[in-house]
């Protein structure tokens, strides 16, 4: 399920498009958006252009003819003068090291790598690792099916309802005719989103101001609810306003006490973490066959067979889903063993972390671009509004290139430790180093800790890059 509603989901470079798809729900989920990206794909007669089960094993930069050479898993090879990365901020799996799980002999599933035709759970016995985005959802639609289900929860997470429902026709006709005022909005919002900004500061108003703007964000549903105040991020005092309004609603809907205590976060301020979606979560550990196993307090010790030995118990289960999330943001883009001049390896470029140009380019790594790359707003922003202005400029900047007859685009190494120094400082400014989140890589053993994402808003980011690129591309070098 995406965490913003259908239709500001959709792609906006065909008008056509946009008028001809309809979308069954507010907030579609996984089978509908797939079939909406293979109508895109046959709508426009993409197929031709991919290579499907084709993963590239290298991709190294010639210094001397200025070309990149890319190997790929299926054999072949590919020589070509510019790279545009588009493998996505959450697409390299994170497996996880938990001790002797290579001896669970039951079926194991990646909510990351989840079978196109679906897992039947009837009659199954399911444990569930991991609370993260998916992991959430998957743990309220297992839970539906599976005769019994065990969810291991090392942190507890905030989880906000969508009130997700079939659309409504007369906002669907609304949002067809007005697609143009929509799409501008999202491209000056700090989210990318059409929605409005927050006006009051939760520090600033009465209590019963406060409640107030909470319980009406809170009926919107989704990231609409961190609209609420304008001080959210920034104040830890309101944060925790906040956080206790979703903390109350978790004690009211669990029914066993201690189950509910277990579901509520204490250790990371509100929405610093990937804030979950779902309608049904908490509602689901008053079933009587779903049980919840704090790992803070009974660990996994082991595994043997079917069973899974946690400190203070032994659980047989059929099948275990791991919900163990991405090597996000950079994750993707060093699985692909890139080496830039020199003869640079990406990941020794980036040993002590990603520093990039906008998010764009990368100083020592000529001609490759990379789509909400390292250090942009990606994933704090609606991700297909962010990828399309980072396509958009990619485009531009090639059709500027060929124009002026430029064999080669490279950021300067001064622009990048400027934008990278830029995008720890803001980041600094606000709560979010407070918590351990994929955000920073926590997730993740060994990988260095550093706040992957620009934070200073997409309308501001998107002028910024506009900007850039009518003063002749600053910051880049162009021969």
């Amino acid at each position: 399920r995406c965490d913003c509603e259908s239709y500001y989901y959709s792609y906006s470079f065909s008008e056509e498009l946009q008028q001809e798809w309809s979308w069954s729900l507010r907030y579609s989920e996984q089978p509908e958006i797939l079939r909406y990206l293979s109508h895109v794909a046959d709508r426009f007669d993409l197929r031709r252009h991919i290579r499907f089960s084709a993963l590239v094993n290298a991709a190294t930069f010639d210094d001397a003819t200025g070309l990149w050479t890319v190997k790929v898993s299926n054999g072949d090879t590919v020589t070509t003068r510019f790279i545009v990365t588009a493998a996505g901020c959450l697409s390299e799996i994170q497996r996880p090291d938990i001790p002797g799980i290579e001896k669970f002999s039951s079926k194991i599933f990646y909510t990351a790598a989840w079978p196109h035709d679906g897992v039947d759970f009837a009659g199954k016995q399911v444990g569930v690792i991991g609370t993260g985005a998916s992991g959430v959802q998957a743990i309220s639609r297992i839970g539906a099916q599976a005769k019994k289900l065990i969810v291991f929860q090392r942190t507890a997470n905030f989880v906000i309802p969508v009130w997700n429902a079939p659309m409504k026709r007369d906002f669907e006709t609304w949002v067809k005719n007005h697609y143009h005022e929509i799409r501008a909005r999202c491209l000056a919002s700090p989210g990318g989103v059409p929605f409005d900004p927050p006006e009051a500061a939760a520090l600033e108003i009465s209590a019963d101001k406060r409640r107030a703007l909470l319980e009406k964000y809170w009926d919107r549903g989704g990231t609409q609810f961190f609209g609420a105040f304008t001080d959210t991020f920034s104040k830890i005092e309101a944060n925790e306003m906040m956080a206790d309004f979703v903390r109350a609603y978790i004690r009211r809907v669990v029914k066993d006490p201690a189950t509910a205590e277990t579901l509520v976060p204490h250790d990371h301020p509100i929405g610093t973490k990937r804030p979950p979606m779902d309608d049904e979560y908490y509602a689901t550990f008053n079933k009587s066959h779903v049980s919840l196993v704090d790992l803070r307090k009974s660990p996994i010790t082991d595994f043997d067979g079917r069973m899974i030995h946690t400190k203070s118990a032994s659980h047989e289960l059929d099948v275990l889903v791991l919900a163990t999330g991405f090597d996000a943001i950079t994750g993707p883009l060093l699985a692909m063993n890139v080496q830039g001049r020199n003869g640079i390896a990406l990941r020794d470029a980036w040993f002590s972390g990603a520093t990039t140009y906008l998010g764009l380019g990368i100083a020592g790594f000529p001609n490759l671009f990379t789509v909400t790359g390292p250090l942009s707003p990606s994933v704090l922003a609606n991700m297909p509004t962010a990828v399309e202005q980072h396509v958009d400029w990619i485009a531009n900047c090639l059709s500027y290139m060929r124009d002026h007859n430029l064999a080669t685009i490279e950021a300067t190494d001064d622009a990048q430790k400027a934008w990278t120094a830029h995008v720890a400082e803001i980041a600094g400014q606000t709560l979010y180093p407070r918590s351990n989140s994929w955000y920073f890589g926590s997730n993740v053993p060994g990988k260095p800790r550093q706040f992957g994402v620009f934070v200073g808003g997409f309308g501001a980011y998107r002028e910024r890059c506009d900007a850039i690129a009518n003063d002749g591309y600053e910051g880049f070098s162009l021969t």
